[in-house]
């Protein structure tokens, strides 16, 4: 009997270890027909969990119900396990360089619990190589096993998309790998149970960790291509969205919109490759290209910001600024590696008076991670309103309303271009 048949008759637990945006709906759609246990070493998250809770705030409280799962911070709890599931962040550091600290401690952690006949699938965004690499000598190391004969690995690399509910884990084709053939056939029947849409066996590990660090990467490049166009573009005052809305009439034109590239994938995954390029002794233009413009666009925004406050008649030492967003994408409450800080530092470095408020964000977390929280009220003399993040819950507003809450000639800048054609009587500017 192989270990798909064990899980499905409940005979031995899944364990997805890391329980934020990526692993918690996993476990979760794994524990509608499997027996789950879901670690997270943290422990408030944790009890949030065992109150039908997602501290990630992107499932209600209905995706627990019905589930056979066991949420815990206790290594002992790992014991039951035999197949694990690693989801854990994979971040970059300060100097843009990737840092494993979670992918290790995860591993360590799944060390400790491993016994033969036991199955580990990584899940976390890797540059290629870096789960037989750095993971599975981990793996060898702490539990004194050996890889392929005593216990197998795969790599399935997640593709949740954080405030997404059209594109789901159940409706997009997962790629699945393992390290034999045995291995890719358990491990892709194992996750068939869940994703309705089917999987997709890659060749090799390295295959199924290289395809997903180029998703990101792709999507990187040409977002960087529009932002820099949209720079061109605003030099002959021309506006980037009436131009990408008569390109986009060609069929095969492909629809990147100019913005802020920040969180936790494209933001960071194009760094992974860069860093394992460069450790093959070769140099990715391109890709380093696309990620200094994207990196550098909070900077350009406030800058451009800046001289329309000057242009306007204030001061902006004596500028009072509000920016509407802070979360890294809409409708989502995470604010990791949000790029609307770049904004906001640039601002204040000018000697401006920012104020931020967000609907989906956390004051505390803001002002835990980057120094600044959320103002309560809105003021009534702001000189700028930038609306920099497009959630649903600012796409309504109208002149009147941004009228209602700033100074004598204000400046509006709409960084996602929501009020194009809407603001006519205002100083308006959009990238």
């Amino acid at each position: 009997m192989g270990i798909y048949d064990k899980l499905k008759n409940k005979e031995s637990k899944i364990a997805v270890i890391g329980l934020g945006y990526v692993g918690l709906p996993i476990a979760l759609e794994f524990a509608k027909t499997m027996s789950v246990i879901g670690f997270d070493i943290n422990e408030k998250r944790v009890d949030m969990m065992k109150n039908n809770i997602d501290p990630s705030e992107e499932l209600d409280s209905s995706a627990f119900e019905g589930c056979d799962i066991q949420f815990t911070a206790k290594l002992e709890d790992l014991g039951a396990a035999t197949f694990f599931v690693v989801a854990v962040p994979t971040p970059i550091n300060s100097n843009k360089l990737p840092d494993l600290t979670p992918l290790i401690g995860a591993s360590t952690t799944v060390g400790k619990v491993l016994k033969k006949g036991d199955y580990v699938v990584f899940e976390s965004t890797v540059y290629p190589g870096c789960t037989e690499d750095d993971c599975i000598p981990i793996l060898e190391e702490v539990s004194g096993l050996k890889w392929k004969e005593d216990f197998m690995v795969g790599y399935s690399p997640e593709r949740i998309n954080p405030g997404d509910t059209k594109h789901t884990l159940k409706n997009v084709i997962k790629v699945v790998s393992g390290c034999c053939d045995t291995s890719l056939a358990e491990i892709a029947k194992v996750y068939e149970e869940v994703v309705q849409a089917g999987v997709h066996r890659a060749t090799s590990i390295k295959v199924a960790e290289a395809a997903k660090i180029i998703e990101n990467t792709q999507r990187d490049l040409n977002i960087a291509l529009v932002n820099e166009l949209s720079i061109i573009f605003n030099k002959m005052d021309i506006n980037t969205y009436d131009v990408l809305e008569a390109a986009g009439t060609k069929w095969n034109f492909l629809k990147f919109f100019p913005g802020l590239v920040g969180g936790h994938c494209i933001g960071v995954d194009p760094y992974y490759l860069t860093y394992k390029a460069k450790e093959l002794g070769y140099h990715a233009q391109i890709i380093n290209a696309g990620r200094f413009v994207n990196d550098s666009m909070g900077g350009y925004i406030a800058k451009q910001t800046v001289k329309k406050v000057i242009a306007s008649g204030h001061h902006i030492s004596e500028s009072k600024i509000l920016v509407m967003g802070a979360t890294f994408k809409e409708d989502v409450s995470d604010i990791r590696n949000s790029k609307v800080v770049d904004v906001i530092n640039e601002l204040v470095s000018y000697g401006a008076t920012v104020e931020v408020v967000d609907p989906h964000a956390d004051s505390d977390s803001l002002k835990e991670e980057y120094g600044f929280g959320l103002v309560k009220e809105m003021a009534n003399d702001y000189d700028a309103v930038i609306v920099a993040v497009n959630h649903k819950d600012y796409q309504n507003f109208d002149e009147e309303y941004f009228k209602s809450i700033t100074s004598e000639n204000p400046v509006i800048v709409d960084i996602k271009g929501i009020y194009g054609g809407k603001i006519n009587n205002l100083t308006y500017w959009s990238l």
